[in-house]
């Protein structure tokens, strides 16, 4: 027997588990501290009523034999992908249910879609970078190609028409960098890669933070995409699913590679691999895009943005550059005093009782930058932040 090797290529320890020991070590040291996280990604707002209402009813549902659900359809409930189509459409964008899958998740789907393609392909991924499109593709052996993300380029690298590359990853609005690609910069993306015949794999889990109606909220609103794109999206921080667990992919009948259809591969794939999510969570998600529930999460949202701005507001107020925040709920800053990514958080961490993320984490040209995220409390968002400015 032999093990896949390429996962001795492999950090040792996921960025957010380091980052976890580190935090429970200093909790054991100092048990009377009270640490304030702006580090990972969760979010602290609760579920909508209107989905806490389609949970009960759909678990109530589930305790009746007349209405019971047994095994559901993989690609999710037609209920829901109508309901994601004509959210879709809210913000001008078509597509069709039968090109809507839903998952248990972006990170997910992320990782799972590379089932569809060999790995021999050259992968062409962002640093810095969320470490699930780096990781995934080390774990399966194939050629990484990095481009430089930097405060020169606002962290929104652009096609190198010298750079060879099959499959790209994009994200926007980014992960951990908050920038956000503009409609001209995606429409350069979808020509390298029609031009290439390459696939972009689009990460718009953040899409509900943009706030300016220049930004493109789907890689769709760039003309000639759906021949060239496939879209990740989620429900976790849209509407606090981060515990529920749902998200959906959008794969464009129009992709085609080498005569195959990748979204009828998907389709084979999910049918074989994924037995759907639950229909009280399915359930749940569709109440979300009716508009009593996106009214609801909106009211969530605004407390996330409202934490972005302190943050922002704060990072001016002392002078230290900073990205992301205004369409994004991440906020990208660069260290104080030259120091290290690592070594701002232990300093961080030891004399102000904060928890962010390294940047280096993230990446080679995460070195020097610190990412916070705007998902604490408004109580626990503004003691960091009052933390901050007493410390620097």
């Amino acid at each position: 027997m032999k093990i896949n090797q390429n996962y001795n290529t492999l950090e040792k320890s996921y960025l957010f588990s380091r980052v976890a020991e580190k935090v429970a070590a200093y909790k054991q040291a100092h048990p009377e501290a009270e640490v304030i996280s702006l580090g990972i990604g969760d979010v602290t707002r609760p579920l909508c009523r209107s989905a806490v209402r389609a949970l009960i009813s759909a678990a109530e549902d589930q305790g009746r034999a007349e209405t019971f659900h047994g095994y559901g359809p993989e690609q999710g409930y037609p209920f829901l992908r109508r309901a994601i189509r004509e959210y879709y459409g809210s913000f001008g964008v078509s597509v069709d249910e039968e090109e809507i899958f839903v998952s248990d998740g972006a990170k997910s789907d992320i990782g799972n879609i590379l089932d569809l393609f060999s790995e021999e392909n050259t992968v062409l991924i962002p640093d810095p970078v969320y470490p699930v499109y780096r990781d995934t593709n080390q774990m399966a052996g194939r050629k990484i190609v990095y481009m430089r993300a930097t405060k020169e380029n606002g962290f929104l690298p652009m096609p190198d028409p010298a750079v060879e590359a099959d499959i790209i990853y994009l994200c926007s609005p980014n992960n951990p960098t908050g920038a956000v690609y503009t409609r001209r910069q995606l429409q350069k993306w979808v020509e390298y890669a029609k031009k290439r015949g390459a696939v972009i794999l689009f990460d718009a889990a953040y899409e509900s933070f943009i706030q300016e109606k220049s930004l493109p909220r789907s890689i769709f609103e760039i003309e000639d995409a759906k021949s060239c794109a496939i879209e990740f999206c989620s429900f976790s921080k849209t509407a606090g699913f981060t515990g529920t667990r749902c998200g959906y992919t959008v794969v464009p009948r129009r992709l085609l590679r080498e005569g195959s259809s990748l979204r009828d591969m998907w389709m084979r794939r999910q049918s074989t691999k994924f037995n759907g999510v639950s229909y009280p969570v399915q359930k749940a998600a569709a109440a979300v895009l009716t508009n009593e529930g996106l009214a609801e999460c909106r009211e969530n949202l605004e407390v996330y943005r409202r934490n972005a701005k302190r943050i922002t507001d704060t990072l001016d107020a002392m002078g230290i550059w900073h990205t992301g925040g205004k369409n994004s709920p991440y906020i990208w800053m660069e260290c104080p005093n030259n120091m290290t990514s690592w070594d701002f958080f232990d300093d961080l961490l030891s004399r102000g009782a904060i928890v962010g993320t390294p940047g280096s984490g993230f990446g080679e040209n995460g070195e020097g930058f610190f990412r916070l995220t705007s998902f604490g409390t408004e109580e626990n968002t503004a003691k960091a932040m009052d933390r901050l400015r007493r410390l620097f």
